[in-house]
């Protein structure tokens, strides 16, 4: 990696908001932190990724992080305009439970910007692992540089992610990373176009392959959330992809929930309500017994460039 944090990371105050009700503050950062990663030719970007944070201040310090991971644009134009990954109504519940909650916004994408290191080539023979090594690797990297803030547990950490990122969160938990005790992946995969393919993305025996491969040295305990009317991956590949893990040894729940909307692949931000009582239950059954429902917490105001809410 490039370098050290020192200097690295330059929190930005954007908005401090206080609630009604008591005295709760839910203060938003954003920061950059340098990473270098390689795409699937070998080739190394260096770039400075912009991270943001959130953070309830009324809950107590030091606390455990939690990384949400983005999803991918089927286009150039979708991923360049995305700006930054924020997922903020999410973030404000996790940081309300008592997390420290970092939303990277990764090379190739939005205000980071950079080379495409998570293109995956022709559909018809897609290479996935290297681009969701990539994403694991900015991921990680982010947990690292956080872990050195003061507010900070070292050794507490959840990764989440939607679409892409959910399948980079079971990337992740192929790596066994100390101090992480649950990976979450909402929607995860790759190669899906709703528009031009509904529900039969790329090369999906590849995907199949690839989680069959994680799943071989994964240990940390996973949660699977999918939805009957995924427009990108439909209900059956999903499924599979989940037992292929799971026969090569990986650890995992899988949750298909109803239709939703038009499409359920943005299932994550669509319907919070619905999803949040099987997370927090599986937040509670591994590592976080002690997790509670808080409080709505007051809207937070964003400034600077504008905030994404990305679904693929």
């Amino acid at each position: 990696m490039r370098g050290t944090c020192r200097g690295c990371v330059l929190a930005v105050l954007i908005w401090l908001a206080t609630s009604q009700l008591g005295h709760a503050q839910l203060v938003q950062e954003m920061i950059q932190i340098p990473v270098a990663v390689k795409d699937r030719f070998g080739k190394e970007v260096a770039r400075d990724m912009v991270v943001t944070v959130f953070v309830e201040e009324s809950t107590p310090k030091p606390r455990p992080i939690l990384l949400i991971g983005h999803g991918r644009a089927p286009n150039a134009r979708g991923r360049a305009s995305m700006g930054r990954a924020v997922y903020s109504v999410n973030a404000r519940w996790f940081a309300q439970l008592g997390f420290l909650v970092a939303v990277p916004t990764r090379i190739g994408y939005g205000v980071t910007g950079g080379d495409d290191v998570e293109e995956t080539g022709d559909c018809s023979r897609k290479d996935y692992p290297p681009a969701y090594a990539a994403a694991a690797q900015q991921t990680l990297r982010a947990l690292e540089v956080l872990r050195l803030r003061s507010d900070t547990l070292k050794d507490r950490a959840v990764i989440v992610g939607q679409s892409f990122g959910g399948a980079t969160a079971i990337s992740v938990a192929a790596q066994n990373p100390p101090g992480v005790q649950a990976t979450i992946n909402f929607a995860g995969g790759g190669g899906g176009n709703p528009e031009t393919s509904p529900q039969n993305p790329c090369s999906p025996w590849a995907l199949n392959q690839m989680f069959a491969d994680y799943g071989k040295t994964a240990r940390i305990p996973t949660l699977w959330i999918y939805t009957e009317n995924d427009m990108y991956f439909g209900p059956r590949l999903p499924r599979q992809w989940f037992d292929a893990y799971r026969q090569s040894g990986g650890i995992g729940d899988y949750m298909l929930y109803p239709p939703v909307g038009n499409s359920g692949h943005g299932f994550f931000t669509m319907a919070p309500e619905l999803w949040r009582p099987r997370v927090l239950e599986f937040l509670q059954a591994h590592g976080y017994p002690h997790l509670q429902t808080a409080a709505a917490a007051p809207e937070v105001q964003q400034a600077g460039a504008s905030a994404a809410e990305p679904k693929e």
